[in-house]
């Protein structure tokens, strides 16, 4: 597939602080990508440097085959900021439809445009209310649409579900999901990983301004589980032997009594060969469960605890 965005080593330092220390991804035409990290990890950053906002202190990028802040590229992209501040003494109307004039959009199919997306985001009945009258979850609906006003190849949401119900946030995942089906990209930073679960085809996470791990989502949480065993007569050794079919191995309790242990695997296919093995070991086995990582649990393992979602 086309790739819509090329970044290589991208870095930016203000003063002696690095923000992005070597960005390096591509996001492919007509997926969701989820960009995934914790507080600090330069995830803002980085977007405004993709967006051409900011100028990278080094380091190369392609936006839509064209180099970032290019003119042409930023026409077709759309963008959602986490932190926005909108007009709010405009109506919702009036305010896509200043924001539709800015991207050139023909007058009588702006009208057409502006009235198809307030319906899209549920604000039809809404639409000559002044946005100081709208409450957050409106405001970001109304975001949404001002960011999908041109018809983008590629749109850029921030935190899109912030602030929303469980029908609005339904309602994001419908129009990403639209989005996706009509051949946009969408590039996706949230903090709430179930969501991003539910939508992403693609993710990457990011920890000190590097990308340390891209996945296919659906490989990652279906390949990676953990297993929780009931167990009495476990040595030591025993234990230690178990790492040849897994990681992160934590074992409670002791003494004589019964022991629960979990154990991270990549396969479930190594489940009949622990038990074999701890059987051999003289280990009695009473219960055996795997469960699949949710991506919360994931993201603790990839990127580590220090540093809060």
């Amino acid at each position: 597939m086309d790739l819509v965005l090329d970044t290589h080593q991208l870095r930016k330092v203000f003063d002696d602080k690095v923000a992005v220390s070597g960005l390096s991804l591509q996001v492919q035409a007509g997926e969701v990508f989820g960009f995934l990290g914790p507080n600090g990890a330069g995830k803002t950053t980085s977007i405004k440097m993709l967006l051409g906002l900011i100028a990278p202190t080094s380091g190369s990028a392609s936006l839509l085959g064209l180099p970032l802040g290019s003119r042409e590229a930023r026409a077709r992209v759309g963008f959602l900021p986490e932190h926005f501040r909108f007009h709010d003494w405009l109506s919702a109307e009036e305010f896509l439809t200043v924001h539709g004039q800015l991207y050139g959009v023909p007058g009588a199919r702006l009208k057409r445009r502006v009235a198809e997306l307030l319906e899209q985001v549920g604000l039809a009945d809404f639409r000559r209310k002044q946005l100081h009258t709208f409450s957050k979850g409106m405001l970001q609906r109304v975001g949404l649409a001002q960011a999908l006003l041109n018809n983008p190849a590629l749109v850029f949401l921030d935190e899109p579900t912030s602030g929303l119900d469980p029908v609005g946030r339904r309602l994001v995942r419908d129009i990403i999901r639209e989005l996706r089906g009509q051949g946009t990209t969408v590039f996706l930073n949230s903090h709430l990983l179930s969501e991003v679960e539910i939508t992403c085809d693609r993710v990457a996470f990011i920890k000190h301004g590097e990308v340390i791990r891209v996945s296919d989502l659906k490989a990652l949480v279906q390949g990676e589980t953990s297993v929780t065993l009931r167990v009495r007569g476990l040595t030591g050794e025993s234990a230690a032997g178990l790492s040849q079919w897994g990681r992160d191995l934590r074992v409670d309790g002791g003494g004589g009594q019964i022991q629960t242990l979990t154990l991270a695997i990549s396969d479930e296919a190594a489940l009949p060969a622990i038990a074999r093995y701890l059987v051999a070991q003289g280990a009695e086995v009473y219960a055996l469960a795997p469960q699949h990582l949710s991506l919360e649990e994931l993201f603790i393992q990839i990127v580590g605890t220090d540093g809060g979602l």
